[in-house]
Parts: structure tokens; C-alpha cells; sequence
């Protein structure tokens, strides 16, 4: 190790010995040098500590290796999961991962979008807000890279993979009406086309089976999902105001809130006979098989939603890259979930 404090690339050559241009070709791709050469840099970086900066190195690029990505909330499983696929298959392919997030907030959300613009990347996948997103921002942002949605969209902005929440929701309403007491709907608060999409689905399939819908209604826009379906439920109870003794939430995370409310006002929930309550929830978000009692619901396929994003977007950088116009995929990829039958419902 030497005592002599490298600051940045051009010193590097300058102590190693090795070529500026060398140097800059091996932090790209080492296996683009000769194997003497790339053990000679190895060297050097091993006596003289020296790391480049990654943001550095890519704004020396011709063809940046970022991809940035944009999420409500990392805190929350089911985002992080697809974050963690899709960091691996950028890892594989030789890219970076910038990820951020909204926080639920769309103007922490429009600063998401202006530090990637900020930056210097290959293309963003993101899973806007919804409703309250700034479009004209995302509009500026897919002129200058390719991008995708994954999850929720903004109508036909950009392409987008996400599940089928007609499909989903029509299962886990057929399911539960064959089963018991046809379900309360207790929708997500309308953020985004996902609330929309899936409480029409909701009604569709009850009006087909020749049955009365009931929905909660709610005007709430809050992405704490947790606490709303806490409330929510927890008025029902104190004002007996069940329509059903079956509820479906449109989100995990809502059911979560719903199971947590009735606990505590020491109604049962479960499909035996002794119980007061059904609940069933839609994502098979990773927490829910730990749930007590472990919670029904639909299960969206996490790793093809990850796998198809990236890929997609990668065609399109491709595609760029080579100049060319022809599409590389649909616009829309929709996946369809599969019904996980558990002791709540």
C-alpha cells in the first residue's frame, strides 16, 4: 500500500504507469483489456486504494450503464422485492441501479424524477403515484431515455407490465362467493388506475353472478394502507354496519389493517364456522402467509413482473443504441395472478 492519496484517474496513470484511455477501458469492462494489463491495473488499485467514483466513470461514457428506478416505497416488501430483481438482472447485464423513492408523495416523486434527469442514465423503470403523479415531468424524463412502468401506469404514457386486475380480482370474488357470504369490497383509496381497474372488476364480476355489489366508498388519497383499512374496519365494527361477513380488500396491506382491527375488537377472523369475519387481500404481499390467520389472496407473479420490466426496457435501449424505430414490444404486458387459498378466508 503507499502512502501517496490517488484523487482521481489521470494521477492513477501518472503513479501506475498506465494509460489514461487503458485505465478508463478496464473501468467500463475489465475484461476488455489483456488479462497482463488487467492484472498490472489490479495492482496498482490494490497499492494506491484507489476506487473511481461510478457516477464519474459513467459520465465519461459514450453509453452509460445506469438504470434508474422509482418506487412509492422501498419500506414496502412487494416493492422491494421487485427493486432487489431487478438490481440482479441489472448486475448480470452489466448496469447499475439508482433507486429512489416517492414516499408516497408526489412532489418527493417529481424530485425523484429531476435527479434522474439530473443524471446520466440508460433508461428508468417506474412505478408512478398514479393520479397525482407530475405527467409533464415523466414526459420530459421518456424524451430523453427509454422508460417503462411496472406496477401502476398513467393510461398509455409509456409501456407498461403489471398484473391483470381483471383477471385477479374476478378470481378472488368468484372464490369467495362459491365459499361463503359474498364479499364487502374494500377498495384501495383511488392513487392510482389500479384502485380504478380492480374495483371495476369487482362490480363486473358480482353483476355477473347475478349478485348485489357492496363497496366502502372512500375519498381517502393516503398510501399508508395499513392505517386506512385499520380505520376503515374499525368504524364498521362500531357501528355494526357489516353488509357481509366476508371482506375483500384490494390490497394485503389493507387486509393487514382490516385482520388488525377486528383482533382488537375481538371478532374472529377465519372459514370455520365459529368465526365472525372472512378477509381476503390481493398481491400475496411476502407477509401475508405469516399473517394470523395466514391470509387468502391472489398472488402477482413478483419475479416475471421484474424479469419482463428489465428486459423490455432493455430492448428499447437496444433499440436506440442501434437506431432503430421499430417497436420491441407491446405496449401493454399484463400477468395474471393465481389464487393462494389460506385459513382466512
Amino acid at each position: 500500500m503507499s502512502d501517496r492519496k490517488i484523487k482521481n484517474m489521470e494521477e492513477l496513470a501518472q503513479a501506475s504507469g498506465i494509460s489514461r484511455p487503458t485505465l478508463s477501458k478496464y473501468f467500463d469492462n475489465p475484461h476488455a483489456v489483456r488479462k497482463s494489463t488487467r492484472e498490472r491495473i489490479e495492482r496498482a488499485l490494490e497499492i494506491y486504494q484507489y476506487r473511481p467514483s461510478i457516477f464519474a466513470v459513467n459520465l465519461n461514457r459514450k453509453r452509460p450503464r445506469n438504470i434508474g428506478i422509482i418506487v412509492p416505497l422501498i419500506s414496502d416488501p412487494f416493492y422491494a422485492e421487485i427493486v432487489r430483481q431487478i438490481e440482479m438482472r441489472c448486475l448480470e447485464q452489466g448496469y447499475w441501479a439508482v433507486v429512489l423513492s416517492s414516499h408516497g408523495d408526489p412532489q418527493l416523486e417529481a424530485r425523484a424524477l429531476q435527479t434522474l434527469m439530473s443524471l446520466k442514465i440508460a433508461g428508468a423503470i417506474i412505478a408512478p403515484l398514479g393520479f397525482q403523479s407530475n405527467t409533464a415531468l415523466i414526459r420530459d424524463l421518456k424524451a430523453r431515455v427509454p422508460l417503462l412502468f411496472f406496477d401502476s401506469r398513467l393510461e398509455k404514457l409509456t409501456p407498461f407490465v403489471g398484473s391483470d386486475n381483471r383477471q385477479s380480482v374476478s378470481l378472488l370474488t368468484e372464490y369467495l362467493c362459491r365459499t361463503g357470504a359474498h364479499p364487502t369490497y374494500l377498495g384501495i383509496p383511488p392513487v392510482n388506475l389500479n384502485a380504478q381497474e380492480r374495483r371495476d372488476s369487482y362490480l363486473a364480476t358480482m353483476h355477473r353472478l347475478g349478485l348485489e355489489p357492496i363497496v366502502i366508498e372512500t375519498e381517502t388519497r393516503s398510501w399508508d394502507f395499513e392505517e386506512f383499512g385499520y380505520d376503515q374496519v374499525t368504524r364498521m365494527i362500531n357501528r355494526k354496519a357489516f353488509p357481509t361477513q366476508t371482506i375483500l380488500c384490494a390490497s394485503d396491506r389493507i387486509a393487514f389493517g382490516a385482520m388488525a382491527a377486528a383482533y382488537q375488537k375481538g371478532l374472529k377472523v377465519g372459514r370455520t364456522s365459529d368465526c365472525d369475519l372472512r378477509i381476503a387481500g390481493h398481491d400475496n404481499h411476502p407477509l401475508s402467509k405469516y399473517m394470523c390467520p395466514p391470509l387468502t389472496t391472489v398472488a402477482q407473479d413478483y419475479q416475471k413482473m421484474a424479469t419482463q420490466s428489465f428486459e423490455l426496457l432493455l430492448a428499447r435501449i437496444n433499440s436506440e443504441d442501434e437506431g432503430s424505430d421499430e417497436p420491441q414490444e407491446k405496449d401493454v404486458t399484463l400477468l395474471e395472478a393465481k389464487l393462494i387459498m389460506r385459513d382466512s378466508a
